[in-house]
């Protein structure tokens, strides 16, 4: 097959880029040539005797609304005379002003303005008019991408669920969960000292972008504050102008949080500790969940994190709401008073982890890609609005 990917970026140190460069390497590894319009691409992959890499600048317009503009105009025009060559164009949510056969639906703006803690309001301010246009803006163009490909890929089930919402025919929908490296993450020795943690409280981990709010570090510090003291929380994710140490010390945690700021190497840190927390607002499939999995950690999250569905109650626990601190800490006193158990649930992690890693997500855009083409040879470019079917 001769496969476009459209994407910002695909890497291994970027989330939607670590999908996309992993179904560029399944496709490689496969024969099959893989074109790649993006602003980055890994040097592995340029250098591909089958890949081609054709570079769209980034722009260097103000804000992301204005930027991610700029690239879908570039790319919607250089597909449009480049159509014909590729038997399957992969798009991710709305990046391109083209239509597509395929498109991954990584992060749903509509799902996210509407699940109950969207924090923006257009009268807030300058930055949250900012907030609220670039959502609904995004949201908007989302729902016509959708419309526009033949099969819509959601990463969970609830991504599913919000993109049926908005009208796309529940026959184009098949989800293909993330993936994870699962020796990468394997468990190992625990290296504490090398991060400045203390070797003997139960240690919970919670990784994310501390800059925003619906990945929902307070609730976790206020849950850590209803437990005992030998539990602690190591907090992996940038600090520049966070409000979460001064919250910890006001909740009087500060001296069982350790706030490691960005940690490169993620797979040390797992097997630094007893168990992983993220209890996030709104998430479509968090790759930090699955690779928590993959390092043998019990994970708890709650229904409004994509991939929750994967949690079984062998492997963790997924709470019906993320506000809930007293439930919360309930859950974290279950597993730091058994460690025993803890450890038999990181076994069934590890196990469930093995299921989802890349190379089992990469078979299954293949697999797609097979049954798309060969539904659609006779008219590659549908008319607007319109889908096909396909037996999923």
């Amino acid at each position: 097959m001769r496969i476009l990917i459209v994407t910002h970026v695909l890497a291994k140190n970027d989330g939607q880029g670590r999908v996309n460069y992993e179904i560029a390497r399944a496709a490689l590894a496969a024969g099959h040539s893989v074109t790649m319009l993006a602003s980055q691409a890994a040097q592995e992959l340029v250098s591909h005797p089958r890949a081609r890499f054709v570079q769209i600048s980034a722009s260097a317009l103000p804000s992301r609304l204005l930027q991610y503009q700029v690239f879908a105009w570039r790319t919607g025009l250089w597909i449009r005379g480049h159509r014909r060559e590729f038997d399957i164009v992969h798009v991710n949510g709305f990046i391109t002003w083209a239509r597509a056969d395929v498109n991954s639906v990584h992060f749903v703006h509509d799902g996210w303005y509407r699940c109950g803690f969207y924090p923006y309001r257009f009268l807030g301010g300058l930055y949250d008019a900012y907030q609220v246009t670039y959502t609904r803006l995004n949201a908007c163009l989302e729902g016509r991408a959708f419309r526009n490909a033949q099969v819509v890929v959601p990463v969970s089930e609830k991504v599913r669920t919000e993109v049926q919402a908005l009208g796309i025919d529940p026959g184009c929908l098949k989800v293909i969960h993330n993936g994870v490296d699962v020796e990468e993450f394997a468990p190992g020795p625990a290296q504490r000292a090398r991060f400045g943690l203390p070797d003997k409280p139960f240690m919970l981990l919670f990784a994310g972008d501390l800059r925003v709010s619906r990945k929902n570090l307070d609730t976790v510090l206020r849950a850590l504050a209803l437990t005992s003291d030998d539990v602690h929380l190591v907090v992996a994710g940038r600090l520049h102008s966070s409000p979460f140490p001064a919250l910890a010390a006001e909740l009087g945690v500060a001296q069982r949080v350790h706030f490691t700021d960005f940690v490169a190497d993620m797979p040390a840190l797992m097997r630094s500790v007893d168990a992983f927390v993220f209890p996030s607002r709104y998430e479509a499939m968090s790759l930090a969940l699955l690779e928590a999995l993959a390092a043998a950690l019990p994970v708890v999250t709650a229904k409004t994190a994509g991939g929750a569905e994967v949690i079984g109650p062998d492997c963790g626990f997924v709470l019906d709401d993320p506000e809930d601190a007293r439930g919360l800490a309930k859950v974290i006193e279950t597993l730091a008073g058994d460690r025993e158990q803890a450890r038999q649930m990181g076994q069934a992690a590890r196990a469930l982890a093995k299921t989802l890693g890349w190379g089992t997500m990469g078979q299954r855009y293949l697999s797609l890609y097979e049954q798309v083409r060969a539904h659609h040879v006779p008219a590659r470019i549908p008319p607007s609005g319109s889908a096909v079917s396909i037996d999923l």
